[in-house]
């Protein structure tokens, strides 16, 4: 297998056990590295997240970075700070970073917001990349998923991406979200601890209509309650403002009740961000907690 050495990889260009990194952990990632090795050139639908940047790290050890291209959607349920974030590592892998634009928004079934939006949203994405991948002359297009994502049951995006043709290195070596966070830390990586950061249209509660000025108002209200929590001294890495229709739910990292120092605070950056006259609640972050029923 070819190997490469990359200064913003951090990690030895050999086939040896990076110190740390459990012997099921290593053999997963060196199957992974095998699934990708005959598929250069690649494109790679980097969203900036923890998966993606681990798949596109390893795209660049196997095959080197002049074989790798990194492509980020750019559309308006996706958060301008993911988008910065996503720059900041392909610049530091070297590689070319195409920005194309999705138009999910456009899409009817996409914009009814029914429990399988993401399939239309991923449908959009991969037929886009698929396209820039033809033109630029690559052979594959693959992406971040793990297999964790294959097992969960509100993961409609991936039969859209499977349909397609896309391949998932990650998934089909059978590496798992815990294993996607062992190998980034083994291997240096800075997004080895990073918050998962899903499209903004999660935050949207299901049968309410998408467009892009409710994408705005959660994006705004997301980064001004992180700006309120930081100038108290009270920073979460995992946030979210979730547009219920009638009411706004703020999720927060730890158990936080309408008495918590700084609810006044939060309330003011909600407002701030349009969500007038909706009553505003304070609670834990659940993870896809919009598939739960009695949110």
């Amino acid at each position: 297998m070819k190997r490469t050495k990359d200064p913003a990889v951090r990690v030895e260009s050999t086939g040896s056990r990076p110190d740390g990194l459990s012997h099921e952990s290593h053999e997963h990632a060196e199957r992974a590295m095998e699934i990708l090795s005959p598929a250069g050139p690649l494109l790679v639908a980097f969203s900036g997240g923890a998966d993606s940047a681990l798949v596109l790290t390893m795209a660049v050890r196997t095959l080197g970075a002049e074989q790798v291209i990194a492509a980020t959607s750019v559309a308006p349920s996706v958060a301008r700070s993911e988008l910065v974030s996503a720059e900041a590592f392909t610049a530091e892998l070297g590689v070319r970073h195409e920005w194309p634009h999705t138009r999910e928004i456009e899409r009817a079934d996409y914009r009814a917001n029914g429990r399988d939006r993401c399939y239309f949203c991923k449908s959009e994405l991969a037929d886009t990349l698929l396209g820039l991948a033809e033109q630029l002359k690559c052979r594959t297009v693959i992406t971040g998923t793990n297999a964790d994502d294959a097992v969960d049951p509100f993961r409609p995006g991936i039969r859209a991406a499977d349909e397609r043709g896309v391949i998932a290195p990650l998934r089909d070596a059978g590496i798992t979200k815990h294993e996607v966070r062992e190998i980034s830390r083994a291997w240096g990586l800075r997004t080895w601890d990073k918050p998962a950061n899903p499209c903004l249209a999660s935050r949207i509660a299901y049968g309410l209509p998408i467009d892009a000025a409710r994408l705005g108002r959660v994006e705004a209200a997301e980064e001004l309650v992180r700006q309120a929590l930081k100038s108290l001294g009270a920073e979460n890495d995992n946030l979210r403002v979730r547009d219920l229709g009638e009411r706004v739910r703020v999720e927060l990292d730890a158990p936080h009740d309408q008495n918590l120092q700084g609810a006044q605070e939060i309330h003011s950056a909600i407002t701030r961000a349009g969500f007038t006259g909706i009553p505003i609640d304070i609670g834990t972050f659940r993870s896809g907690a919009l598939n739960i029923i009695d949110l």
